[in-house]
């Protein structure tokens, strides 16, 4: 009903020794509609950003690659694989291959195959939350958002771009603790004439 005063970020002081997790916290808290998400979304860039916050289009998945948002809402899915409604959506998938003659008579073949329509649903309802969580991590100054392609970088998606997170402002006090930060800390920034490698 009644919504908390929600006052822009300020870039001042971002990336300082004073950003630390606490503030990190406190931000989103207040300017997230759903903070644990956005954490957990934060989190999982992080892990996966190059040294200067940007991560994707490509990161690294398993043994492979795999588009940003794709991992990203992979790695989301456990979180509500016990959700009731989880559940009920294989059931109704069941049911519907069932109707349609496409479930594999082999009792492990029909469970994987309501799994991986199950996965595909829940992939696609996952993108629209993910987007709906950067837009408020942007809006926030958390997190910087382009699409990057073929030939163009562009801010809007389109003609085969994809999706790049760069963490921002407080939200890179998460960089802190992964080993390319500590690397390219330790290395200093490239001198001119010199290639950052």
């Amino acid at each position: 009903m009644f919504q908390p005063d929600r006052e822009p970020y300020s870039a001042k002081g971002a990336g300082t020794a004073g950003a630390n997790l606490a503030e990190l916290l406190d931000r989103l808290a207040q300017v997230s509609s759903r903070p644990r998400y956005a954490y957990m979304l934060l989190t999982l860039v992080a892990q996966a950003a190059r040294p200067d916050g940007s991560a994707g289009p490509m990161v690294r998945s398993g043994s492979g690659q795999a588009l940003l948002r794709d991992f990203l809402c992979d790695a989301l899915t456990p979180m509500g694989r016990r959700d009731p409604r989880r559940l009920a959506l294989a059931e109704r998938v069941r049911e519907e291959l069932a109707r349609t003659g496409s479930l594999p008579q082999a009792r492990g073949d029909a469970d994987k195959a309501v799994e991986d329509e199950v996965r595909e649903r829940v992939r696609a309802s996952g993108k629209t939350n993910l987007s709906r969580a950067v837009s408020e991590l942007v809006a926030a100054g958390l997190m910087r958002r382009h699409y990057q392609g073929f030939r163009v970088d562009h801010h809007n998606r389109g003609a085969q771009r994809h999706a790049v997170y760069t963490l921002t402002g407080l939200s890179c006090v998460l960089l802190a603790g992964q080993p390319a930060a500590r690397t390219a800390a330790a290395k200093g920034p490239p001198r001119q004439g010199e290639l950052a490698l």
